[in-house]
């Protein structure tokens, strides 16, 4: 829960309640779990739901209230989280992440490869010195780092909702590209991650694959564009 801002409840029955004997026990017990921490103030929920009242309490979008937060502060020494109502632009994005972390936490589970770490804001943020000599700070969604066999793959991920433009994703882009020249993330693990941008529709996903080739500043083999229900196939086949 403290890796991501807001989770579902689904989303926080498939992190944490996969061993049950059914599905419908799961859903139960992690029901009742979360009731219960939510009575002692651990986590607490939002006033807009997902799906609507009539999902329920499976509509319920989780945080960490002030005794779940006042615990994690204990452990490791960070800003108080503020209680506030995001913008539903921030909150499906939110949980789109999350959806992305999910699907590597799935793949992990029933194959082959191992998901040695994935980094969630702002763990995953990148800082390095610009060409002024000022701080520049890299935001991802995700960081991911996989192994295969004898194969380490790593991967930045971005998740687009199509709320904004091309041009602007193909500057995030050129963000990635000049991080990747600072050699800083090289300078610490010997290799560079792929950056994966899981884009919703396909002329969406069309148009900024298109850009990428066409710009001369960006190494086009840096990047893949993918749809969401991709990002586990891509992650499964390596990093070539």
């Amino acid at each position: 829960m403290a890796a991501h801002r807001f989770v579902t409840t689904a989303q926080m029955e498939a992190f944490h309640f996969t061993e049950h004997a059914s599905q419908t026990s799961a859903a139960r017990v992690c029901r009742r779990v979360l009731e219960r921490l939510r009575r002692e103030r651990l986590l607490s929920t939002l006033e807009r739901r997902v799906g609507g009242i009539r999902a329920g309490s499976a509509s319920y979008v989780w945080h960490v209230d002030v005794v779940g937060d006042r615990l994690l502060r204990d452990i490791e020494p960070r800003a108080r989280r503020r209680r506030y109502e995001p913008s539903l632009h921030f909150l499906q994005h939110t949980l789109a992440v999350v959806d992305a972390h999910l699907i590597l936490v799935r793949l992990s589970h029933r194959s082959k490869i191992d998901v040695v770490r994935v980094e969630t804001e702002p763990a995953c943020h990148r800082r390095y010195s610009g060409l002024g000599g000022g701080t520049i700070t890299l935001k991802p969604d995700l960081f991911a780092l996989t192994v295969t066999g004898e194969f380490e793959d790593s991967w930045f991920v971005e998740v687009d909702l199509g709320t904004e433009s091309v041009p602007r994703l193909v500057a995030k882009c050129h963000e990635y590209e000049a991080y990747r020249r600072s050699g800083v993330e090289q300078d610490a693990s010997g290799v560079f991650p792929v950056v994966v941008w899981t884009v919703e529709t396909k002329r969406r996903r069309e148009a900024l694959l298109a850009a990428i080739v066409k710009d001369a500043g960006l190494r086009s083999d840096l990047f893949r564009v993918i749809a969401p229900n991709e990002l586990s196939a891509l992650v499964n086949g390596g990093a070539p």
